[in-house]
C-alpha cells in the first residue's frame, strides 16, 4: 500500500480519540507510521484505541483530557512533547452534540456545556499546539466542524453557533501562522455513524432516514471516511491548503 506522504514518524495529537471520528482517525494516523497521542475524557475507550494501535504494531499513548480545561490541554501537550520528543499535527476533534431546542428554548447550561467544548476546546487544543510547532517552524492542524458550520440547522442554534465557529476560527489560525509553516484547516462531515448519533438510527429512526434523504449519495458517512481527509489534510499531500472547509458530505452542500 502507498503510503500518503509525509507521516511516517510524525507525532500526532487526537482529541476525542475514544470512539467515532477520533478513533478512526487516529488508526488511519498510525496506519501511515505517525505516533499517536489519544486524548479523551473517556480514559477506557482512549485506552482502547491506543491498545488496538499497539497491537497493529504502532506507536500509542492515551492521555485523560478535558478539552474545554486549559490545564489539561496544556499538560496534554507537554505529555506529547514529553514522549515523544515533538508535535508534528493534531487533529482536534472532542465535541458533543444538543438536544432539539429552538434558539429560544435552548438553555444557558446547554449554550455553556457546547460552546465550550466545541468552540473553547478547539481554541484552547491550538493555544497549546501552536507554540510547540512554532518552535519546529512546521505543524499541521485539522478542526472537526461540521457541515452545520457551513450552513444552519434548525433547533440546533448552540451547535450550530459552535460548529460555526470553528470554521471561522480555524480561517484566522490560518492566517495568523501561514508564512510561520503552520497549515490549519477543517472538516465539515454530514452525519456521521457514530456513537453521538446512534439516537437518529436507533431510537429515532425515520429522523435519520428523513436526514440521509436529503444526501445525494443516499447514504450517512462512515466515521473512516471523515478520517481519509483529517489524514490528506495534514500531509505534505496538501502541502498548499490552509485555512480551508472540508465538506465531507456526499454532496449535501451541493444542492
Amino acid at each position: 500500500m502507498t503510503m500518503i506522504q509525509g507521516l511516517r514518524g510524525k507525532v500526532v495529537i487526537v482529541t476525542g480519540g475514544a470512539s467515532g471520528i477520533g478513533r478512526a482517525s487516529a488508526l488511519a494516523f498510525a496506519r501511515e507510521g505517525a505516533k499517536v497521542v489519544v486524548a479523551d475524557l473517556n480514559v477506557d475507550g482512549g485506552e482502547e484505541t491506543a491498545g488496538m494501535i499497539r497491537q497493529a504494531g504502532g506507536e500509542s499513548i492515551c492521555v485523560k483530557t478535558n478539552v474545554s480545561k486549559a490545564n489539561e490541554v496544556e499538560a496534554l501537550v507537554n505529555k506529547a512533547v514529553e514522549r515523544y520528543g515533538r508535535l508534528d499535527c493534531a487533529h482536534n476533534n472532542a465535541g458533543v452534540g444538543s438536544n432539539r431546542r429552538s434558539t429560544v428554548d435552548c438553555t444557558e447550561e446547554d449554550w455553556d456545556r457546547i460552546i465550550s467544548i466545541n468552540l473553547k476546546g478547539v481554541w484552547l487544543c491550538m493555544k497549546y499546539e501552536i507554540p510547540q510547532m512554532l518552535k519546529q517552524s512546521k505543524g499541521s492542524i485539522v478542526n472537526t466542524a461540521s457541515t452545520f458550520g457551513l450552513v444552519s440547522l434548525e433547533n440546533r442554534p448552540a451547535y450550530t453557533a459552535s460548529k460555526h465557529g470553528v470554521v471561522g476560527l480555524t480561517k484566522a489560525a490560518a492566517l495568523d501562522y501561514a508564512k510561520a509553516g503552520i497549515r490549519v484547516n477543517a472538516v465539515c462531515p454530514t452525519v456521521t455513524r457514530t456513537p453521538m448519533t446512534k439516537h437518529l438510527f436507533v431510537s429515532n429512526p425515520e429522523a435519520g432516514e428523513a436526514f440521509i434523504s436529503t444526501i445525494p449519495m443516499g447514504r450517512a458517512a462512515a466515521p473512516e471516511e471523515i478520517a481519509e481527509a483529517v489524514v490528506w489534510l495534514c500531509s505534505d499531500a496538501a502541502s498548499l491548503v490552509t485555512g480551508h472547509a472540508m465538506a465531507v458530505d456526499g454532496g449535501l452542500l451541493a444542492r
